[in-house]
Order: C-alpha cells, then structure tokens, then sequence
C-alpha cells in the first residue's frame, strides 16, 4: 500500500475504536498497535491482490492452538468487526488424538470469545504411528490427513472456503524444500483450489512475517497448545530450511521480502521449463 493508504488505515482503525471484543485487554502501547495494524494491512493487502473475498460467504478457520492460527482468527475477527470482511467465520479444531492434548483448551477460548466452533475428533495420531517407520517424520502424513479431514468438514458446515494461519516463513521454507529435495519450483499458494473444485483453500498470512506473529501471539497472551507430535522431532527438513533463512536475513537483513516478492515475479523465459516458455519458436531475425 502507499503512503495516503497507510494513512487511512491508520485513521479507519482509530476511528474505530477498541476493535473486536477480543482486544479488550490487548496492550495499549504504540508498539503493539503498530503491529496489529501492520499485520491488518498484510491481510488486507492479500486480500486484494489474489481477490480472496470474490464469491466467498462462508470461511472455515483451521486452529491448531498454535501462535499462528490464533493470530489468523484474531485478524479476521477484528476485520469482521469493522466490517471489511463480510464473510461469517466458524473455527475448526481438529483433535488428532496426540497423547496429552488438553481437550479443553480451545473450546473454553473459543466460547469466552464467542467465536462459533466445531471440534471434531479423529485419531489420525494412531495412524501416523503405525504407518511412518521408527525414526522417520510425522510431519507429512498428519498433514494430508488433517488437510482432508478439513477439506471434509468445511463442505459439512457449507463452507466456501478452508482458511490456514502459514505465513511468510511457511511459504518460503515450502519453496527451498521443493528447490532443494523436490526438484521444482514450487510453495504454498495464497489462493488454491482443491482437487475436487468445491472449495478454496485461503492463506490470508502470506504476507505476514512469523516473527511478527509470534510477537502478536505474545501481546494477546494465547493460550499456546504445543505440537508435541511432529513438533518435537528433530532434524526435519523444514527446521533446516528454517534456519537457513534466518541465518540468511541475519546476514543481509530483509533478504525474505525480497524472496518472497521474487516468487510473485516470474518470468518463464529465463528459466528451463519448455512446458512453461516455448524455447523451440525462438528464432533469430535475419538482418541485411
């Protein structure tokens, strides 16, 4: 956004007062309301760019418990509240069966907040143990089996859209993984739509950094569940690239914006990819 945008933001979200009900305790302090309005714009900001309201009705929030989809739903809520989002939101939770999960957890916040809900129980933890071999990651089968278990309780509920908490850093370390151990160039889309073509899957974070979201979660004192299934393993892929790029920016600060803005400026032609650019109707102009 431009400077006069900036400045609007600023003036609508003080006009506005308070926001949702949820900030009421929230930190009044100039930092804080610096990023919650930062992190607002970025919201708003993808949005716009990948026309994310266009037909939409319905949105199913995904809540893991974690910082991130947290700060997701706390976004949308205070958007919802100042009227920018006219789509109704119910937040999902999807039990997965982890030992030790505490089951009360978020259906007490959800309720104190007055966010309509579903928790749905499916121990997909059982399956994962019996299907990865000893010492191999989690991670990637508890996610296409908790993706599909979303995928199938938002067309339950009539929802329009699933809608995820990833963020820059997720997007980022998704494409180096690809790049590295994949061989492709590939991440996570802000926009996408399913398979089947009934459903959008949303990623209103894509802009916004985990650091800051981190800090957000922190301010607005979440009542933080942590992954104790694939979160705790080390040595996993995601964590390597994860310190890369943070060694990356430690060293040339701001190189992930600039990454991330790269994967929205492609240009087939200097790549090598014939399927994408047609290489063989180059010719060159013959001159006298």
């Amino acid at each position: 956004m431009n400077i006069a945008a900036d400045i609007a933001d600023d003036l609508e979200v003080a006009e506005a007062g308070i926001g949702h009900a949820l900030f009421a305790n929230a930190p009044d302090t100039v930092s804080f309301n610096k990023l919650r309005k930062r992190l607002m714009r970025q919201v708003r900001q993808a949005f716009d760019d990948f026309d994310m309201l266009k037909g939409q009705k319905r949105w199913l929030i995904g809540i893991s418990g974690g910082k991130d989809s947290y700060g997701l739903l706390s976004l949308l809520l205070d958007l919802q509240w100042r009227g920018l989002l006219p789509v109704e939101l119910i937040a999902c939770n999807l039990d997965q069966g982890q030992p030790n999960f505490p089951k009360h957890v978020l259906p007490e916040y959800l309720t104190k907040i007055g966010v309509k809900h579903r928790i749905e129980y499916r121990d997909t933890y059982s399956i994962v143990k019996e299907k990865v071999p000893e010492g191999a990651t989690y991670c990637s089968l508890c996610s296409r089996l908790r993706r599909g278990n979303l995928y199938r309780i938002a067309k339950e509920e009539g929802c329009d859209a699933l809608v995820l908490g990833h963020h820059r850093e997720d997007i980022l370390e998704t494409f180096f993984m690809n790049f590295f151990h994949g061989g492709r160039l590939a991440s996570m889309p802000a926009k996408l739509l399913n398979d089947e073509g009934n459903l959008m899957v949303l990623r209103p974070l894509a802009y916004c950094a985990e650091d800051d979201m981190a800090k957000f979660a922190a301010a607005m004192q979440f009542p933080i569940i942590p992954c104790d299934l694939c979160g705790s393993q080390d040595g996993l892929q995601r964590n390597a690239m994860k310190d890369m790029l943070a060694d990356i920016e430690r060293r040339m600060p701001g190189r992930k914006d600039t990454m991330l803005r790269a994967l929205a400026h492609v240009n087939p032609s200097h790549l090598l990819d014939p399927k994408l650019f047609d290489f063989s109707a180059l010719s060159v102009t013959q001159t006298s």
